[in-house]
């Protein structure tokens, strides 16, 4: 019987499966793989979790409603896909400040906002912010321009 929860629960356990396989290709030190924390106990014990409560969820559905996939904006669906896609294309060629402000602004129009000066106003002081909270308190560098902006 197909319904919402088993279906969930399914692509659940699919991406915890897939996010625990995954941790294993995280590197530790030498003197790392003795410690009883370390970079890889975080994933794994969210990907145990994870695995476990999608069972759950697939033996035990909460409701008993019928998939119904009517009534979706799936055009607007495939459309942000496309735009992350371009996203990831463009980051390194056109930097994070550019990239992440055109990714934004389009995301909020293909949302419905049609006056440009709302989507700039909220889109580019977030995008700023962000990058000034990641490269100056945590220090971790991002590319804010393209190189020849900067040349």
């Amino acid at each position: 019987m197909f319904v919402k929860d088993r279906i969930g629960g399914v692509l659940l356990l699919i991406f915890c499966i897939g996010y625990a396989l995954a941790s294993r290709e995280i590197v530790l030190l030498p003197f790392q793989e003795t410690m009883a924390f370390h970079a890889r106990t975080l994933p794994e014990a969210l990907a145990v979790m994870g695995i476990g409560l999608s069972l759950a969820l697939i033996i035990f559905p909460g409701s008993r409603e019928k998939l119904d996939l009517s009534g979706y904006s799936w055009i607007t669906a495939s459309l942000f896909i496309l735009l992350m896609v371009a996203y990831g294309l463009t980051i390194r060629s056109l930097g994070f400040l550019l990239s992440t402000s055109g990714f934004l602004m389009l995301g909020f129009f293909l949302l419905g906002e049609r006056k440009v000066w709302k989507m700039a106003v909220i889109a580019i002081p977030l995008v700023v912010v962000f990058w000034i909270m990641m490269t100056k308190g945590l220090d971790v560098f991002i590319e804010p321009l393209p190189e020849y902006f900067t040349e």
